[in-house]
């Protein structure tokens, strides 16, 4: 009986690595778990197209909106484990999702991580129509409103609700937050003016910036964005210490063949090293990530040490969705 065993062991093993060899012999699907046309889109776009150079086969993207991300992220966890489903995602869906969610899966135990991606600050914006001209200014207008005023986000525990959290924490100030699919309708509607503000990716929000549809007054960070260098950080403007970088992340289901992560790791890491790429994604105010942070367990250590981090102001703030 145990030779039996050890046979049927040895065989899988076998049939493992072969399977790894010949990966990928077939088109890889890249869940985004938000609308298309969104800052997560975007990146996931400009990488898969070149991807598919180092791996020799297409990169598919499929959206899977809903429930602040956890739904496409719950269709990536409950794939095949063969490299063919990968898990695209960022601090919302891979970490604040958790503290927010009942979910079907664990994002650490059910999840292989494959490689940290580009982060970009936040930025405050609002809708033209609000008289502010500086964030000081914009936040005594948000002070006198005599209801709370309406904040977009991409759902609850998205990358923008995180961010809404935090500023009513630092600020004190109540928002009124309207959930949309995705941070792509919830710009549309800013522009529009139909919300206030959005505490949003730099870059879904710095294009309507430059087009003068919307007004900016801040980034979240400490220095200025370099594709956006004319607007200063929330330390200049009056807000100091109010830093939020939303990072992003490839995943794919646990038990995926180490061999096959390293390879998709190998393909990502080598898309963030073309310069195209880089001006690609720099040009849409993000930030590449040190090198030695590019390897799966960086983004594993990351990832724990964020949940670490945002979990207990998440579950302080009482935000659960059923």
């Amino acid at each position: 009986m145990r030779k039996i065993v050890l046979a049927v062991l040895a065989l899988l093993a076998f049939s493992s690595a072969a399977h790894a060899e010949n990966y990928p012999s077939r088109p890889i699907t890249i869940i985004v778990p938000f609308a298309a046309g969104g800052p997560s889109d975007a990146m996931a776009r400009i990488l898969a197209e070149r991807m598919k150079t180092t791996l020799g086969e297409v990169l598919l993207i499929e959206n899977v909106t809903g429930a602040g991300g956890s739904i496409g992220v719950g269709r990536a966890v409950r794939s095949p484990p063969d490299g063919y489903t990968i898990s695209f995602g960022h601090l919302g869906t891979h970490v604040a999702n958790g503290a927010i969610y009942k979910l079907g899966y664990d994002l650490v135990a059910d999840l292989e991580p494959v490689a940290l991606l580009p982060s970009n600050p936040m930025i405050i914006v609002s809708k033209n129509a609000v008289p502010a001209k500086s964030l000081k200014e914009f936040l005594a207008w948000l002070k006198a409103q005599p209801k709370p005023p309406t904040a977009g986000t991409a759902g609850a525990g998205s990358g923008s609700h995180i961010a809404g959290l935090y500023f009513e924490n630092v600020t004190g100030i109540k928002l009124q937050y309207v959930p949309y699919r995705g941070t792509a309708p919830a710009m549309n509607d800013l522009v529009a003016g139909q919300i206030d503000l959005i505490v949003d990716q730099t870059s879904n929000s710095i294009a309507q910036v430059r087009a003068g549809n919307i007004r900016a007054y801040a980034v979240t960070d400490d220095k200025r964005v370099s594709s956006a260098a004319d607007i200063p950080t929330v330390d200049e403007a009056g807000l100091p210490g109010f830093h939020m970088t939303l990072w992003s992340g490839l995943w794919v289901p646990k038990d995926t063949p180490k061999e096959i992560v390293t390879k998709l790791n190998a393909a990502a890491v080598e898309a963030l090293n073309d310069p195209a790429v880089r001006k690609q994604l720099e040009n849409l105010g993000l930030q590449m990530p040190p090198k030695d942070q590019l390897t799966p367990d960086a983004l594993g250590a990351w990832q724990k040490a964020e949940i670490a981090k945002w979990w207990p102001m998440i579950r302080d703030a009482n935000v659960k969705v059923d």
